[in-house]
């Protein structure tokens, strides 16, 4: 008895045991992290600053359903036209043609190490380069093409991992029953490579939506403010931070349902497997 007992004690806890007490440990951690915060914050500057609320009253009065509508449309045409050149971009990245793979290679690579600050910034300065030329649908096609490019550089690598994950037999199968490359290509490959992928491209639409914050940098007008244009003009004419802060909560308006819907993407696929 006394040698099993010596046994348990050297043996110390068990895995199970270890994992519960460190949880605890992570939970008291966070317990009094989150105690000292409410205790030592100021919290009448806070909502001084960050939460008046007539502040809040005057972001929704004045436009800020206009600037969120503003938002989803820049999003959604900068994700149109990434979709189709990520499309156009993964398939020239798969060719058999050289000068495809290299052209598509080149950009994907530039675009992805650009940060999209500066795809905007030479957008802007476009006219200086070029003089009199215009994109049509001021300010919605030039947001549309400066977000899309860099979109599509993302979302060409996303669909060619897509399109390669789809079994090979298909593709053999379809032509040995004399369908084209091309009809096999639109028919049997890419329906089910974007069914794979969809998931990561919704992260893509994600962060479209908070890349879509820099449009401020092409110099809109009013009636052109998206969200992040939108509270930063409240608050310097407010000297306020409490626009910003609304305006930031409609962004979870939009990114927190597409989060759910990844995440359930993400669940089905797994699923499916």
């Amino acid at each position: 008895m006394s040698t099993q007992t010596e046994i348990v004690v050297r043996r110390g806890l068990s895995p199970r045991q270890r994992a519960r007490r460190s949880r605890l440990v992570q939970y008291a951690v966070l317990v009094v992290l989150v105690l000292l915060a409410l205790v030592f914050a100021d919290w009448k500057q806070i909502g001084s600053v960050f939460f008046r609320p007539e502040f809040i009253s005057s972001t929704i009065r004045d436009g800020v359903l206009q600037a969120l509508i503003k938002t989803v449309e820049y999003t959604a045409g900068a994700f149109v036209i990434g979709l189709a050149g990520g499309t156009l971009l993964a398939l020239m990245r798969l060719s058999s043609v050289g000068p495809y793979r290299w052209i598509a290679t080149a950009y994907i690579e530039f675009f992805r190490g650009l940060p999209a600050i500066v795809v905007f910034i030479a957008f802007s300065l476009l006219p200086l380069a070029f003089p009199g030329m215009t994109i049509p649908l001021d300010p919605y096609g030039v947001v549309w093409l400066a977000l899309g490019i860099v979109a599509a550089a993302y979302m060409a690598e996303v669909i060619r991992a897509g399109i390669q994950a789809v079994p090979k037999g298909q593709i053999e199968a379809a032509r040995s029953l004399g369908m084209p490359p091309g009809l096999a290509l639109r028919k049997i490959v890419l329906p089910q490579a974007f069914r794979i992928v969809l998931p990561p491209l919704t992260n893509d639409l994600i962060l479209l939506v908070k890349d879509s914050s820099l449009v401020f940098i092409i110099g809109v007008t009013i009636d052109g403010f998206e969200l992040t244009g939108f509270g930063r003009d409240l608050a310097n004419t407010t000297s306020n931070l409490t626009p910003i802060v609304v305006c930031g909560f409609c962004y979870l308006i939009i990114t927190l349902p597409l989060g759910i819907l990844v995440r359930r993407l993400e669940a089905r696929a797994e699923k499916s497997r």
